[in-house]
Order: structure tokens, then C-alpha cells, then sequence
């Protein structure tokens, strides 16, 4: 059997449920190359300051979050995009209800 040469998603929305309390994440592809996950985040919860040894592309698809990257703490809210270096420390607080897209480039 052939492997797909795509995945389609029609709608990222519907692919994480935002939890009552607590943070729900769901990998959407992974390879050797790249590892894509999307985030539900019920409002007031967080993921503390941490690093990855990779770079990462974080897209805001609903909501309004606390975003920290490195030393500067910004509000950010769906369309919001940011790309990180490798060994960042960032963090998220989720204000409201948040879904967030997160891109790990491997090796990149």
C-alpha cells in the first residue's frame, strides 16, 4: 500500500477539542522532518517556561493568550504567528478559551 503524498485537514478547529480544565494536545503529522500539533487550552491554563531543541512555528487559531518568548512577554490572539529558535524559553497563559498550532522543525 502506497503512502498519501498529502494530509488534508478541511477544517484545524475541529481537529482539538478545548477541555473544561486542563490543556489537550493531538498530533496531526510526524516525520523525520517535521512534527505538527495542534493545542486546546481551557481559559487560565498555561504551559510554564520551557525550551525545545528545535525550532518551532507557533500559530494562535482562536483565542487570547500570555505568550513569553525569551525575555519579552507579549498578548497575542488568533492570527497571531511567531517563529523560535532552537533553546527559546517560552511559555503560553491561555486568557480564554485557546487553540494553538505548534511546527517543529527537526533538524532545521
Amino acid at each position: 500500500m502506497a503512502e498519501a503524498s498529502y494530509q488534508f485537514s478541511a477544517d484545524l478547529m475541529r481537529e482539538v477539542e478545548i477541555p473544561v480544565n486542563g490543556i489537550l494536545s493531538r498530533t496531526l503529522y510526524n516525520d523525520d522532518r517535521v512534527k505538527v500539533v495542534i493545542f486546546g487550552f481551557a481559559a487560565g491554563q498555561e504551559l510554564t517556561a520551557h525550551t525545545a531543541p528545535m525550532p518551532a512555528i507557533l500559530h494562535v487559531l482562536q483565542g487570547e493568550a500570555k505568550l513569553k518568548l525569551g525575555a519579552d512577554e507579549l498578548d497575542v490572539a488568533a492570527g497571531a504567528w511567531a517563529r523560535m529558535a532552537p533553546k527559546l524559553e517560552h511559555a503560553i497563559f491561555a486568557r480564554t478559551p485557546t487553540i494553538l498550532l505548534l511546527t517543529m522543525l527537526k533538524g532545521g
